[in-house]
């Protein structure tokens, strides 16, 4: 998502001033691609910019590059601008945007409901929290990444949405490989059934996009069975903060973190699929 992202801004006149990523050999390939610098501390990622992106894999790897001690892109940060667009807690988020007011940075959240074809075309989804001015000072670079953008207040307020949304696409997409597994079962004509559940109650966006994968087992990565279960599990505990049961989301992580368990967290969510179709090989 990052890479694509930063390739788009460039196309887009932007100047992408260096790259960063824990895999020294994809950020200095991209730098190379790209023309700009490959630096190996997170200091000198902030000191290259005025505005930083930041997109990482989970709670623990946003609290690592915002970290008080050590290295750390809060260390010069003073007057500079992060736009934030890992799926993380909205805790987490909270916890960021004070550490960066803390030394005088500014934090924006711009979660992502798209995947990494979005991301080089420049037409993701973002779910922006943060304050107006924030926003506005960084609109124009949001602009040329997304088709659209829906700002929901202040931050944490849209990583809440978007722990919705990926909750109830991962729950769409346990359905839809739970449907289409047993129609196998039952010897079903599986395009068929896909053309009935798109014209009936059936129909979802996930029929779409995952489920000619799912017959074909086609699991190319572009949403990992990993996030789907990390991203479940954040909505999850929302819903236990908030005193909701939510057994579907229980049972749907509880499918995923298994995949994982099988080494199989890598695949595509579709890859859930493996599951419920008989004489696959889980």
């Amino acid at each position: 998502m990052g890479a694509n992202m930063a390739r788009r801004l460039k196309e887009t006149g932007h100047r992408v001033s260096a790259v960063y990523d824990v895999r020294r050999d994809s950020a200095k390939a991209l730098a190379q691609e790209l023309g700009c610098s490959a630096p190996e501390s997170l200091k000198e990622v902030t000191a290259s910019a005025d505005v930083i992106l930041t997109v990482v894999t989970d709670n623990a790897a946003m609290r690592g590059i915002f970290a008080p001690e050590g290295d750390s892109l809060l260390i010069g940060a003073a007057g500079k601008f992060f736009i934030n667009c890992a799926t993380v807690s909205p805790s987490i988020h909270l916890e960021v945007s004070a550490a960066c007011d803390a030394v005088g940075a500014s934090a924006l959240e711009a979660c992502m409901a798209s995947s990494i074809t979005q991301a080089r075309n420049g037409t993701l989804y973002l779910m922006v929290g943060g304050s107006e001015n924030v926003f506005l000072s960084l609109e124009s670079i949001l602009k040329d990444l997304s088709s659209t953008i829906q700002r929901f207040g202040g931050i944490g307020e849209a990583a809440k949405v978007k722990a919705l949304v990926n909750m109830v696409m991962n729950i769409n997409t346990a359905a839809l490989a739970e449907g289409l597994g047993l129609g196998a079962a039952m010897g079903l004509d599986l395009q068929m059934l896909k053309i009935v559940f798109a014209q009936t109650g059936a129909n979802s966006r996930v029929l779409e996009t995952d489920g000619d994968d799912m017959i074909a087992r086609e699991h190319d990565c572009y949403f990992s069975a990993a996030h789907a279960a990390k991203d479940s599990g954040i909505a999850n505990e929302l819903a236990v903060e908030a005193g909701v049961p939510v057994p579907l989301s229980h049972a749907t992580e509880l499918q995923y973190r298994r995949l994982i368990s099988l080494g199989l967290g890598e695949l595509d969510k579709s890859g859930i699929a493996e599951l419920t179709f008989p004489g696959r090989t889980v």
